[in-house]
């Protein structure tokens, strides 16, 4: 079992991703624990307040550093977190390989970054892990930590009907996934490859790694490169 911690100034934006398909599953069966706090109940002024104006000028604001520093603190005062992660765009990229260590861990804790960011001391201080999904800049880290979640909750053991469908998914051994078809043999004249109707086991598996690594050589040669 695995559980992460969310903080975040809009939980809200959690409640459908968290509360559908693979990962409402994981939660009801117990394979993995997700528990989202507000930022704001951490605040100390009667707005909960959780931002402000940046030092030095710049344009938009920042979050502030006490009550993230209060609410890393209470939640690290309750148990030992292996990672504490902090979502942002200049993170390093997250990856499959990433995705797969991260679900062999048994406690985590998430900061959704919001605005231009967190004052920058929490990050030096606090934050054992940056983390982006990809070269753009989102409203906040919300979604960012949706997509982290997914990825690991999906490898965990009891989490997916068939354990065995996450070895064969892309990128787990720097291939993209094959072609994948399924019923009916024939559609608007359209055939699914007849190796595949064959039985011929061997045969199948060379012909799935004969089209994962063309694949990846024509859509993502920076993965065998």
């Amino acid at each position: 079992m695995i559980r992460i911690d969310i903080l975040t100034v809009v939980p809200e934006l959690l409640d459908s991703p968290f509360g559908y398909s693979m990962i409402r599953r994981a939660k009801d069966s117990g394979v993995a624990e997700l528990v989202v706090h507000n930022i704001r109940d951490y605040a100390t002024d009667r707005h909960r307040r959780v931002d402000d104006y940046a030092f030095g000028g710049d344009a938009g604001m920042v979050m502030m550093i006490e009550p993230v520093f209060r609410i890393v603190g209470e939640l690290k005062s309750r148990r030992d977190y292996d990672e504490v992660i902090y979502t942002s765009p200049d993170g390093e990229r997250f990856r499959q390989k990433e995705a797969n260590r991260l679900s062999t861990l048994g406690n985590l804790m998430i900061l959704c970054g919001h605005y231009k960011g967190v004052d920058h001391r929490i990050r030096e201080h606090l934050i054992t892990k940056e983390i982006s999904i990809g070269d753009y800049v989102l409203t906040g880290g919300e979604l960012a930590a949706a997509v982290i979640c997914d990825a690991v909750i999906r490898l965990l053991p009891g989490a997916m009907n068939d354990e065995s469908s996450a070895l064969t998914d892309s990128f787990q051994d720097d291939l993209l996934a094959p072609p994948v078809y399924t019923r009916p043999a024939e559609f608007n004249g359209w055939k699914v490859p007849e190796i595949l109707l064959q039985g011929n086991a061997a045969a199948i598996e060379q012909w799935k790694f004969d089209r994962s690594v063309e694949r990846t050589q024509r859509l993502r040669p920076d993965l065998t490169a």
